[in-house]
């Protein structure tokens, strides 16, 4: 049986996720007689532009909030530089790339619900621009200052607001914390992060050419960091003595991952170790760097995008922390967490440290070579 749809004009204008209002979805289908439309239900805009970490956590409330709108559609506003992060994710029917353009066409629709979860004036300042039913998350009131824009989300705005909080008295990860100031129901569903089959084939062949055999575990460590927080990366010498630890452990295969800013440090790393470590490409763009990412086992990471990266890809993650707060990071039961028991300036969140960065010199490189090893005997002792 046909459907009957609003009209304009005597136009069929279907509440349909495949019109658009230029061309049929199929060659010569009519809407008049379509029997299979696809509702949009709960019209549903994200707003999240900051932090590719924190967007990669942010894919871990998706299944919560396709839950609560089973029948909805999903738009998602960030970067171009983020598109590789939410590229085939299966939530979002619109990815939309914040330019001009894309913000006038945003701004002439309306929405059922509102989510900006940045606490940036960009993103506050559109979401109070924005037209919608319901407003999440965070807003600006008349003076420019950023607020919460419903109850729920007071407790992540006064993360922001007191130390004691967020250092001290927080035993909370932030996918809990995000999923109360959506209203949704928190049942640690993990962070979406998957391949093309393409991309899956890609992996299989980094792997090969990297010489990595049947047998070998990879154990790959990011050396990057946000550009902002340069004290959140082990020194060098601190690496050089990682990777000459772990080198000596029977099958292991040591690989280096980074951003284009940590080039001319993991060359220089690969120079002085030779065999002892693989150098990835670090300048072909982040979506291969999160292919990389896929051959190791397991990932060693401070507080940056390849530790969430390692998380999302599901990996075993051995995850050190220095300024920043460990905390909020959720694991999923996959990894273990090295940071100072016994500093009272860590966590702090410095740009810089007046105390000679204690927090990162303190790593004990040793526990990380031996999580290393004991997850190289789980992984040996796994049947075949």
């Amino acid at each position: 049986m046909s459907q009957k749809f609003p009209e304009i004009y005597g136009t069929p204008v279907p509440d349909c996720k495949l019109f658009n209002g230029f061309k049929p979805c199929e060659p010569y289908k009519e809407c008049r007689t379509c029997q299979d439309p696809v509702p949009l239900g709960t019209r549903i805009l994200i707003i999240n532009f900051e932090s590719m970490g924190d967007i990669l956590v942010n894919t871990s409330f998706l299944p919560a909030l396709k839950r609560k709108f089973p029948e909805s559609q999903i738009t998602w506003l960030t970067l171009t530089k983020n598109r590789a992060l939410l590229n085939n994710n299966p939530y979002i029917d619109h990815l939309s790339l914040y330019d001009y353009d894309e913000r006038l066409f945003l701004l002439a629709q309306e929405f059922d619900v509102l989510i900006n979860i940045d606490k940036s004036d960009r993103a506050a300042s559109i979401a109070m621009k924005m037209k919608s039913k319901e407003k999440l998350g965070f807003g600006l009131n008349r003076n420019g200052a950023l607020i919460p824009l419903n109850p729920e989300a007071t407790y992540l705005y006064q993360l922001g607001l007191s130390d004691e909080l967020k250092f001290k008295t927080n035993k909370r990860t932030m996918p809990d914390i995000i999923h109360e100031m959506l209203r949704l129901d928190y049942k640690r569903d993990e962070m979406i992060l998957l391949f093309s089959s393409e991309e899956k084939k890609k992996v299989a062949r980094m792997r090969s050419e990297f010489g990595i055999k049947d047998g070998d575990i990879v154990v790959g460590i990011n050396t990057g960091s946000n550009l902002l927080f340069p004290n959140k990366k082990l020194s060098e010498d601190q690496y050089l003595k990682l990777i000459d630890k772990l080198s000596k452990i029977p099958k292991v295969k040591v690989v280096l991952f980074g951003g284009p800013e940590d080039a001319e440090r993991n060359a220089r790393i690969a120079d002085i170790l030779g065999y002892k470590v693989i150098s990835t490409p670090t300048n072909l763009g982040l979506r291969n760097g999160i292919l990389t990412i896929d051959i190791a086992d397991i990932v060693i990471s401070g507080d940056a995008m390849g530790l969430f990266a390692g998380i999302a890809l599901k990996k075993y993650v051995i995850a050190w922390f220095g300024p920043t707060c460990w905390e909020e990071v959720d694991l999923f039961d996959r990894g273990i967490k090295i940071f100072p028991k016994d500093l009272a300036c860590s966590p702090c969140w410095k740009a810089e440290c007046p105390y000679d960065t204690e927090c990162i010199s303190g790593i004990d490189l040793n526990s990380i070579t031996e999580a290393v090893q004991a997850r190289i005997k789980e992984i040996q002792a796994q049947p075949a």
